[in-house]
């Protein structure tokens, strides 16, 4: 793992910095997960699912399945929209939902879903009321 990541996430920014880079230049939705320890500090990254356009095909299984594994306390789930527009779906707001509910029944927060769009625009979930009440 880069060394920039040995570092404690505080903000939304920290994590859209981080992952802005794996973000550039895709033509398809790429879902992944931050998994973090009780500290905040990331401790993996994971790939959940490449999707179309204007999808990515995510199930909750493949979310806290490495989270688990990985003994992570919480998660950030990240995905790009290759349109550039960093404003989520209801798509994405339903499916945050799900997964906070999921994550509270597994006891692994969801911290934050961040959607990143070009020229590092990104919004957080979590600063937006998105996460409704899960934090």
């Amino acid at each position: 793992m880069p060394t920039e990541w040995n570092k404690q996430v505080r903000e939304a920014g920290d994590v859209a910095r981080l992952m802005a880079p794996l973000a550039a230049d895709l033509d398809r939705e790429h879902f992944r997960t931050v998994l973090l320890d009780g500290k905040n500090r990331v401790t993996g990254l994971n790939l959940v699912s490449i999707g179309t356009l204007t999808a990515a095909l995510v199930h909750p299984r493949e979310v806290f399945k490495p989270a688990i594994a990985g003994t992570a306390a919480a998660v950030i789930l990240v995905h790009n929209h290759p349109s550039g527009e960093a404003t989520p779906s209801a798509e994405d707001l339903a499916l945050t939902k799900r997964l906070c509910e999921v994550g509270e029944l597994v006891g692994i927060r969801v911290l934050d879903h961040i959607v990143l769009g070009h020229d590092d625009t990104f919004r957080s979930m979590a600063e937006e009321g998105g996460l409704g009440g899960a934090r």
